[in-house]
């Protein structure tokens, strides 16, 4: 297997944690008194929208390794063109060259 495919596996993973993580957060029973519960509200606002971010970047991961498997991974699913290895390694689950992602 490829270097990307084993970035991309290990962020898959490292993505599913933090995904279990947030979800045992948002299904804790509040227990604590009213100024207690001011506090965790906005800590369930912030678990949520990281919560949120992390599911946007495992779907990306997700299809990524989906390309990778298809022997796509490194051509631009826009244009067909070769993405950039250096925009690989900085970005591991981009499916667009430079010039299509600013498009």
């Amino acid at each position: 297997m490829s270097e990307r495919y084993e970035v991309l596996r290990r962020l898959r993973d490292d993505l599913e944690a933090r995904l279990a993580r947030y979800q045992t957060h948002q299904r804790r029973v509040l227990d604590k008194d009213s100024r207690e519960q001011a506090g965790e509200v906005q800590n369930d606002e912030v678990v949520e929208a990281l919560d949120r971010e992390a599911r946007d970047e495992l779907a990306q991961v997700l299809h990524a390794l989906a390309r990778l498997d298809a022997g796509e991974g490194e051509t631009c699913e826009r244009c067909g063109g070769a993405i950039d290895p250096r925009r690989l390694m900085a970005l591991p689950y981009t499916t667009r060259c430079l010039a299509c992602a600013d498009a």
